[in-house]
């Protein structure tokens, strides 16, 4: 599919194989177990072999890449915390000291950190890339977000800095100030929701912030009418994070990689991806259902079932991070796991 301008995203291969998916179905319902004794589990080991296109799914060197930008609107009071936090935050995540930080180093995870638009220039670090587009968006409430161009090039970016990592695991997180402002704004565009419905207390708004925000998100929709598309919805709306991570998403999808999804930011990204390259949700597990009252409806519209319920709203892939390992024990019970016939024990009597 193409978008406005020479930018062309990749296909993305159907998880059709009714032939595969019949067997790997056996195989789980062959396991010493009573039938779906393993509940959600087995649906992630079936998901994770038709993604492999595999009987044996295995997971190997996953990656989070942790998308970091400011963003104009919050100029307007739509967040608790002031812009400086994206950046203090960041040198937080690189000196190992956020929970995303933690996480990782617990699961032996992969972590980088992408500049694509904190609003001060950063000290190179060996896990930060710099792919700054420009110093934070612009105010949503008076113009796009994002021109065309700097969308485009963050689509381009995300995709390019996937292709270039190993592994066949991506978790996407984020670290903006203003980002679930942003995040709102897209799920009530592109899902059809009244903003009251998408809008969240974010980083800890009271209920006289919690207000204000609604009304400052109702204003950008009303700026941005034409914005529609999913192209044109997130230059106006959306962030330089959220669109490098819409690449990401995009490119790790082409790659048959799997898609360990975070909470309602990453979720949002997603359902952007989904809809400029469809097929892209087909690879995505769903980590947990975050705390922000935007994700439950963001999940219904990607038919998602979240592995976790932990009421969690802090970001940075820390939901994706935690979950998985429940990844890992779908694979092994797939793989090690003895069958009623390997084991000698008898299978339930047919009624």
């Amino acid at each position: 599919m193409t978008v406005p301008g020479p930018l062309t995203l990749p296909s993305i291969a159907s998880l059709n194989n009714v032939s595969l998916q019949a067997q790997l179905t056996a195989l789980i319902n062959n396991k010493t177990k009573p039938l779906g004794a393993l509940g959600q589990l087995e649906s992630v080991a079936l998901q994770l072999g038709m993604i492999q296109n595999s009987v044996q799914p295995s997971l190997s060197e996953p990656q989070i890449c942790v998308f970091a930008a400011d963003h104009g609107l919050t100029r307007h009071g739509t967040s608790a915390y002031p812009s400086a936090v994206t950046a203090q935050m960041v040198h937080n995540i690189l000196a190992g000291g956020a929970a995303i930080s933690v996480f990782a180093r617990q699961h032996q995870i992969a972590l980088q950190v992408v500049d694509a638009g904190v609003a001060t220039n950063l000290p190179k670090h060996p896990q930060l890339l710099n792919h700054k587009i420009r110093l934070g968006s612009r105010d949503a409430l008076s113009e796009p977000a994002m021109s065309d161009d700097e969308c485009k090039a963050a689509l381009t970016t995300g995709m390019a800095i996937v292709s270039q990592l190993p592994g066949n695991v991506l978790m996407v997180g984020e670290m903006g100030i203003g980002n679930t402002s942003a995040a709102s704004l897209l799920l009530a565009r592109l899902g059809k929701l009244p903003i009251q419905e998408c809008v969240g207390r974010g980083t800890g708004l009271d209920d006289a912030g919690l207000r204000h925000k609604e009304h400052i998100l109702t204003q950008v929709l009303a700026r941005h009418t034409q914005a529609q598309s999913p192209f044109s919805a997130l230059a106006a709306l959306g962030g330089l994070e959220m669109a490098m991570m819409v690449g990401a998403l995009i490119q790790a999808a082409s790659q048959r990689r799997v898609l360990l999804m975070d909470g309602f930011i990453a979720g949002v990204a997603l359902l952007v991806a989904e809809q400029l390259a469809p097929g892209v949700r087909q690879y995505a597990v769903f980590a947990h259902q975050s705390a922000e009252p935007g994700h439950q409806h963001l999940l219904r519209l990607l038919a998602a079932e979240p592995l976790l319920q932990l009421q969690l709203r802090l970001g940075e892939g820390s939901g994706a991070a935690l979950a998985y390992p429940l990844l890992q024990s779908a694979c092994l019970f797939l793989s090690e796991m003895a069958s009623f016939a390997t084991a000698g024990i008898s299978e339930q009597a047919a009624p």
